[in-house]
């Protein structure tokens, strides 16, 4: 804000006339009655400078012509009370007249400099008033997020300080009518990017203020502001772009990697159980190795569309009241045996939740996967309790913990934290896709989810749910008496 809002105010009328009269005649007559006692000091032909301190202060304050009334009134009054013969308005000697004339000359001369003076101050004080409505202007066009919404500030500083009762800034091109006068508001190009318009009837000192100043300066700023936003426009979409690069990427490098891997182990496996030299063990564990990178890989492609159809916002939940422990309980026994071992921990005041059985089944195995993979063989537990309106789960392993760095990555599609490896020693290779899905389905169903870890002391992701009270049926009612017969 301008200090006391009147710091962009562009307006500089003169005082008002009547208390510069007034002024100018206490000042007069003040000078006159001190002349009297300082006669005996002094001749009295050089006292006239007494007049002169009243004569600047009214042309400094109310201008040249109360100034120069100021200094013939001073001139009449020195004649008539304190030059020979006093009393009348004639001068018996005439080295008076040319201490008279004199004086006149002098003060009409100071009247002028004072005026000089004064509308050199009140230039200054236009410019120094122009300038911070300029930056005033400045920062609510350029200081916020988008230009079309700081169009009304910006209009209301423009009237505010040319004294208007209303004004306004719209886009484009737009018509005045008899109630309101438009101008045209163009960059440097000349090319017109807005209009302001304000009332109808201006002084002419606003209308020259808006037309010399203040409508170019008001064009340049809002052709830059609408630059801006086409530029902050084109930087959105192209980190959206560089963003949908890299996850195509990370697309590319999934399907070459945990697609291929399968893929290339049914393909061998195949292969080998065409040859005739194979024994029974042997196709029974070719027969199994297919049916497990079968397994794996239609797990990979269900994940996939679980992504694709959360991030196309088609994974709208059916909601219903669902056990949060038989959840978890299928979510666990859907893991192969190989897993490893999961713990779970309800606590009796535990209350159903209104949501989709499927997607919180998915999020949590998911979960689930993702702890016992770096989990290092270790028990991976899971405690549900009630926290006031919500119902929180937590899922907690021991494994080697999250870097402060990779926490805020870790529900990215695709995002993978550097491989651990299992209980036998092999390296865990996870597609990266079990955080970004069940923090998808979670908060599809209105919950929320978070991580708590410290490297070396193991991770606890959170899942909050809203609790929902059931409603309750209306009673059913009470049959009607029988009629009398």
């Amino acid at each position: 804000m301008l200090s006391g809002e009147r710091a962009g105010t562009l307006r500089t009328a003169r005082p008002d006339a009547l208390p510069g009269i007034l002024a100018g005649a206490a000042g007069v007559a003040a000078a006159t009655a001190a002349i009297y006692p300082l006669k005996s000091v002094a001749p009295v032909v050089s006292l006239s400078v007494v007049y002169l301190p009243a004569i600047l202060l009214v042309s400094a304050v109310w201008g040249l012509w109360l100034g120069l009334a100021t200094s013939l009134f001073s001139a009449a009054a020195f004649n008539f009370f304190h030059l020979p013969p006093v009393g009348r308005f004639t001068i018996s000697d005439s080295r008076n007249w040319v201490a008279l004339g004199a004086f006149t000359i002098v003060a009409v001369a100071m009247s002028t400099i004072a005026e000089a003076a004064r509308n050199r101050a009140l230039e200054a004080e236009r410019r120094r008033a122009e300038a911070d409505l300029a930056a005033a202007l400045a920062r609510e066009l350029l200081g916020g997020s988008e230009t079309a919404g700081a169009l009304g500030a910006a209009a209301r500083r423009v009237a505010l300080a040319l004294g208007l009762s209303s004004a306004a800034i719209e886009l484009g091109r737009a018509e005045g009518d008899e109630r309101r006068r438009a101008f045209a508001l163009s960059g440097a190009d000349g090319v017109q990017v807005a209009t302001l318009l304000v009332p109808g009837k201006l002084s002419g000192d606003a209308e020259q203020r808006l037309s010399a100043y203040l409508v170019p300066a008001l064009g340049a700023l809002v052709a830059i502001a609408l630059r801006r936003d086409a530029l902050q426009a084109e930087a959105v979409e192209t980190a959206a772009l560089r963003r949908s690069d890299d996850v195509k990427t990370a697309v590319l490098r999934a399907v070459s990697h945990d697609l291929r891997t399968p893929v290339t182990a049914i393909v061998a496996a195949g292969h080998a159980l065409g040859s005739d030299s194979l024994s029974a063990g042997e196709r029974a564990d070719l027969s199994a190795a297919v049916v497990q990178e079968g397994e794996q890989l239609a797990a990979l492609v269900d994940k996939l569309l679980d992504l694709s159809r959360l991030q196309a916002g088609r994974a709208e939940p059916r909601r219903d009241w669902i056990s949060l422990e038989d959840i978890v309980l299928a979510a666990r026994d859907g893991l192969p045996e190989s897993a490893g071992p999961v713990r779970l921990s309800i606590d009796p005041d535990v209350p159903p939740v209104r949501a989709d059985a499927a997607h919180l089944e998915r999020a949590f195995a998911n979960l689930l996967e993702n702890a016992l993979r770096y989990s290092g063989g270790q028990p991976v537990s899971v405690h549900v309790r009630r926290s006031g309106t919500r119902v929180v789960a937590r899922v907690v392993d021991q494994g080697p913990g999250i870097r402060p760095a990779e926490r805020v990555r870790i529900f990215e599609p695709f995002y993978r934290i550097p491989p651990t490896r299992t209980s036998t020693g092999e390296p865990w290779s996870g597609s990266g896709l079990g955080l970004a899905i069940a923090k998808g389905f979670v908060e599809a169903n209105g919950g929320t989810i978070s991580v708590d870890s410290l490297p070396g002391q193991g991770s606890s992701f959170v899942v909050t749910l809203p609790i929902e009270q059931p409603a309750v049926p209306d009673p059913a009612p009470e049959p009607a008496a029988p009629l009398p017969t």
